[in-house]
């Protein structure tokens, strides 16, 4: 006897627009990493280049953020039964590897010219640098206006591209006075440093959604204690939580309960259960209710696992 409980995400307009202002972020962002890689190169600057591959960087993660925002809202098919959701974890799985081996290549690039410093174009530069304030400032307004958790943290990454401008700035502008050409490799040993930082940061977030860990934000031992309280409830077992995306969770039990339950009764409990698991940020949840002398198949299913031979 089971009892399923899903919360599905609102659609409509405000989920169109958020694509919408995606898609134009990704274009601009796309646009302009190339304008950087050129530029980079004309002007010598290590500096630029390694600020390419964190816009390369950004870019990707706002093209698989635009594409898997329009395929989310596909919803559940026969062979992804939970939606495509999960895929974002793929998405930001790529975009790690991608600027971690491209960082690598910075770094073989700007170590050598801190020992041996190449003197850069610092007009070239300051043009650059002015742009890339002006085109990430503009993208990072239009996405601050958007609703939604994801789009606020891509409007904080570029923020982030405009500050890394201004240090580039400031450093064309030292150069244009000063002959101190490591400058530009030392910003460059800087910036490739922020982000292999952040790359790890969130290879420590994606692995354990990866291995199913249950998500950080669920005491795990108060929900239980809190199905547990519940009237009728004698103990709960076969509890799982794990989170399809790191937003959204998928939880499961099977509840005993004190006696058998007619329908009324029966009813009043899942109404009770819901409102315990409401407290919480499942979205997904299954439960599966077991009478005291019920055995339960699970139990069952491992006790033969377990006493059958293992096969060489």
């Amino acid at each position: 006897m089971g009892a399923s409980h899903h919360h599905h995400p609102a659609g409509g307009h405000s989920a169109h627009s958020a694509t919408g202002n995606l898609k134009l972020a990704f274009f601009l962002n796309l646009g302009f990493t190339l304008i950087e890689f050129i530029g980079g190169i004309l002007t010598n600057s290590t500096a630029i280049l390694a600020d390419a591959i964190h816009d390369l960087g950004d870019s990707f993660a706002l093209g698989q953020a635009w594409y898997f925002e329009s395929l989310s809202r596909k919803g559940r098919t026969n062979t992804y039964t939970y939606g495509y959701r999960r895929f974002t974890l793929l998405g930001a799985l790529l975009s790690a590897l991608l600027l971690l081996l491209s960082s690598l290549f910075i770094l073989s690039e700007a170590l050598p010219r801190l020992l041996e410093p190449e003197a850069a174009h610092p007009q070239g530069m300051l043009l650059l640098a002015l742009l890339g304030i002006v085109v990430n400032g503009l993208a990072m307004l239009r996405l601050s206006r958007s609703e939604g958790a994801n789009i606020r943290v891509v409007a904080l990454h570029l923020l982030e591209d405009v500050l890394g401008w201004v240090a580039i700035l400031i450093v064309a502008v030292v150069l244009m006075f000063w002959d101190l050409p490591f400058l530009d490799p030392l910003l460059a040993i800087l910036i490739t440093l922020y982000i292999l930082v952040n790359v790890i940061k969130q290879l420590k977030q994606l692995l354990p959604v990866f291995l199913q860990a249950s998500p950080a934000s669920v005491d795990l031992d108060e929900l239980e204690k809190q199905l547990l309280s519940v009237d009728q409830v004698a103990s709960v077992h076969h509890l799982h939580l794990w989170s399809l995306d790191g937003e959204q969770q998928v939880l499961s039990a099977h509840l005993v309960t004190a006696e058998a339950l007619d329908a009324t009764a029966y009813e009043t409990l899942k109404k009770r259960l819901r409102e315990v698991i409401d407290g919480y940020p499942v979205q997904h949840s299954t439960l599966e209710i077991e009478w005291p002398e019920e055995i339960c198949r699970l139990e069952v299913a491992e006790a033969v696992t377990r006493s059958s031979p293992r096969s060489h």
